[in-house]
């Protein structure tokens, strides 16, 4: 019997996609052993966006969250969203940067690495996929799946095989925006699964309200595991929900070894907990839209958001039809960070603008100057001309222009600095990171004044640490 594993994506990208990577690590430690008894084959809990989310936003130490998470969880392989040289920011950073940040994941908890390339550009994943089978944790190489001329199944399982011959132990078929439909997943799955001897995870969001049925697809084809949220967390943006697939393949041979209890009380507290962020929530409304426009629901909620600010929500329309446009103009990159912020930012500029590429974002700039990676297809030579002109593309790995970066950044923080993580939370994200680094020097140096201030009362002088 082959049973299908099971990943829980509930601690990662269930809440990013719905509730704006908003939970706190308060919300997610109450049921964290009860994910860790319930049989998963593994638990998404780190990565993505939630390292920026926490110093960002909710004023958290990214890596004290994953270190609590991990005192928590025996059982189950703990697993991350890397994005290879750009690891959970929005640039290339250089390689002493990757490398500290991999081995640095392993020592506070990551098992699993899935790592990934926005542009499918394998160089991108070299440095982050050797530093993390130097730390010896199992490495997932990740083929970015979406629609175009240039993404044939033929290609896709050609990036496969380039993965496992990098050394990567899992492959995954990362669908961010749900654009795998059923037929496509089967075909897809088989190819993989020929020519690929690897285990094969299949991730896919609910955007389109396809991913339950491209996902039985997959495992009747031999897909090894594929990715849920529970059910309360579950569904619009996010993973299909983990008690349905366990009822749908109930009595047959890959009916998953999941403890339905124990994912009910889990279910069951994030539906009270999910209560609290409702400012944040976008809901479980399933677009079909996006099977034409091929934008994830995160990409969509930011551009309403800017639209509206700029009091131009009416043109959301000709954003969508121009998305179409710029990504065909720039070699048909995967809607995915940080290429889907290239890509959509251009949208904005080019329908509020009045002329197209008169105003051009500088990301737009960098990745056809090659500073993202190859495109995975033709660049319009008309529009890179006009945006950089005769300047070419650079032909080397991005990364290999960068100078080390652990070593300056040292020495612009040392100051607040108490241990190695917190280097690289400020490498990443320097003024967030600072920010945090300084606010919470300041909260222990007061903490240790009262602490003298009440021992002096005492006449006992500073108390013995």
């Amino acid at each position: 019997m082959k049973r299908v594993g099971v990943t829980d994506t509930t601690l990662r990208d269930a809440h990013q996609s719905l509730l704006a990577t908003r939970m706190r690590t308060e919300d997610m430690l109450p049921v964290v052993g009860k994910l860790d008894q319930a049989g998963f084959y593994a638990l998404e809990v780190w990565g993505g966006a939630t390292f920026d989310a926490c110093l960002r936003y909710l004023g958290e130490d990214p890596w004290e969250r994953l270190r609590q998470i991990r005192a928590r969880v025996r059982h189950t392989p703990l697993m991350m969203l890397l994005r290879g040289q750009n690891l959970v920011g929005y640039r290339h950073y250089p390689d002493d940067v990757v490398q500290a940040f991999v081995r640095l994941a392993v020592k506070n908890g990551v098992d699993i690495l899935r790592v990934f390339d926005a542009l499918n550009d394998l160089r991108n994943l070299r440095t982050a996929v050797a530093a993390a089978k130097e730390a010896g944790a199992h490495v997932q190489g990740t083929v970015v799946y979406t629609k175009s001329p240039v993404h044939t199944c033929r290609e896709l399982v050609e990036t496969a095989l380039e993965l496992a011959e990098m050394g990567a132990d899992s492959i995954c078929l990362k669908d961010m925006a749900g654009l795998l439909i059923p037929g496509e997943a089967d075909q897809l799955v088989r190819a993989l699964k020929e020519k690929v001897s690897l285990p094969l995870e299949i991730h896919a969001h609910y955007t389109s309200g396809l991913a339950s049925m491209a996902y039985l697809k997959a495992i009747e084809a031999g897909a090894d595991v594929v990715d849920t949220a529970v059910s309360t967390l579950a569904l619009g943006t996010s993973q299909p929900p983990t008690e349905s697939l366990a009822a749908a393949l109930a009595g047959t041979e890959w009916e998953p070894e999941l403890d339905l209890g124990l994912v009910a009380e889990v279910a069951e507290h994030f539906r009270v907990v999910r209560r609290k962020y409702q400012e944040y929530d976008v809901g479980t409304v399933v677009d079909a839209a996006v099977l034409r426009y091929q934008i994830p629901g995160g990409m969509i909620s930011n551009f309403t958001a800017q639209l509206a600010q700029q009091k131009a929500l009416d043109k959301l329309p000709q954003v969508l039809e121009e998305v179409e446009r710029v990504r065909e103009e720039l070699g048909y990159p995967p809607l995915v960070t940080p290429s889907s912020q290239v890509v959509g930012a251009q949208a904005v500029l080019n329908v509020l603008g009045g002329e197209r590429y008169k105003l051009v974002a500088n990301e737009v700039k960098a990745y056809l100057r090659g500073f993202y990676g190859q495109p995975p297809g033709p660049v319009s030579e008309a529009v890179r001309r006009k945006v950089v002109g005769d300047e070419g593309a650079i032909a080397c790995r991005p990364a290999d222009l960068l100078p080390p970066g652990l070593e300056p950044a040292r020495r612009e923080v040392a100051a607040y600095l108490e241990t190695e993580e917190d280097l690289l939370s400020y490498v990443l994200f320097p003024p967030q990171a600072k920010k945090f680094l300084q606010e919470r020097l300041a909260a222990r140096t007061q903490v240790d004044y009262c602490l003298l201030e009440a021992a002096e009362n005492e006449g006992g002088g500073y108390p013995a640490p």
